[in-house]
């Protein structure tokens, strides 16, 4: 397979992993049970910590210190600047969390549907920019990451997106949408996810010594996102010890898909 295709089946990953997910409605006849909500949660979350860390914060430190320049700057600017970002989109962009009934972001006309789906796209972007930073990290040439390397982040990234997927398409569902319809927002809200990864290889490949500080800034975005939401809603009301077994599992998978294929 060529690079481009390469970079065409990364890009794509993720994406199948939500409309797979969504793709559940089609399926399940109730909504969601609470407990295993918690459990799909805690688990994207322990995802997403395990590939900031392996597959994003440490190749860019590796980066910085085969440029021989401080190598600390990348990371900890980075990480910040994509915390940042994602605090501004956050207190910008009109959204709803799951099992929320009180919006976030500017004051809008929405309805609730399309505020749900919101909220979902929101932490899409980053885990775009994450698979497109290691997919321009492939073609760079360097030897930090590699192509088994970056297919088993855009792998956790698809994975962690199923239960995504139904989490956001179910409640719909129950709102009073048709199955139709719920599919069709779930899988709008992983569209963003190859639009971002596509945007960061262009920007990556005209600027490549700035690599490092987009895989920093990435990791960044997902902690904040992880933080921000993941756990929260994991941890909210009873059963709070599920989110953190499904957490432990996410984070586990990750990391064992990063270091025995990177």
């Amino acid at each position: 397979m060529n690079d481009v295709g390469k970079v065409l089946l990364g890009i794509i990953l993720p994406l199948l992993g939500t409309t797979l997910g969504a793709a559940t409605v089609f399926i399940l006849k109730r909504e969601m049970d609470s407990r295993l909500q918690k459990a799909l949660l805690g688990f994207a979350s322990g995802v997403m910590i395990a590939a900031s860390i392996w597959s994003l914060l440490i190749p860019a430190i590796d980066m910085a210190e085969a440029s021989g320049g401080l190598v600390w700057l990348p990371a900890v600017v980075g990480f910040l600047a994509g915390m940042g970002f994602l605090l501004l989109l956050d207190t910008l962009i009109p959204h709803l969390h799951i099992n929320s009934d009180c919006p976030e972001g500017k004051p809008c006309g929405l309805g609730k549907s399309l505020m749900l789906v919101l909220a979902v796209t929101l932490h899409n972007i980053p885990e775009g920019m994450a698979v497109g930073v290691v997919l321009a990290g492939m073609l760079s040439g360097g030897d930090v990451i590699t192509t088994a390397g970056a297919f088993a982040l855009a792998a956790g990234i698809a994975i962690q997106n199923f239960p995504e997927g139904a989490i956001i398409s179910m409640p719909l569902v129950s709102s009073g949408l048709s199955k139709g319809k719920a599919f069709r927002y779930g899988f709008l809200s992983g569209v963003v996810e190859p639009v971002a990864a596509a945007v960061t290889i262009l920007l990556t490949s005209f600027v490549t010594p700035i690599l490092p500080y987009i895989l920093s800034f990435a990791a960044g975005a997902m902690i904040y996102v992880v933080i921000e939401e993941l756990i929260p809603e994991a941890q909210a009301g009873e059963h709070s010890n599920i989110g953190t077994i499904g957490a432990a599992l996410g984070f586990a998978l990750m990391m064992f898909l990063d270091v025995a294929l990177g």
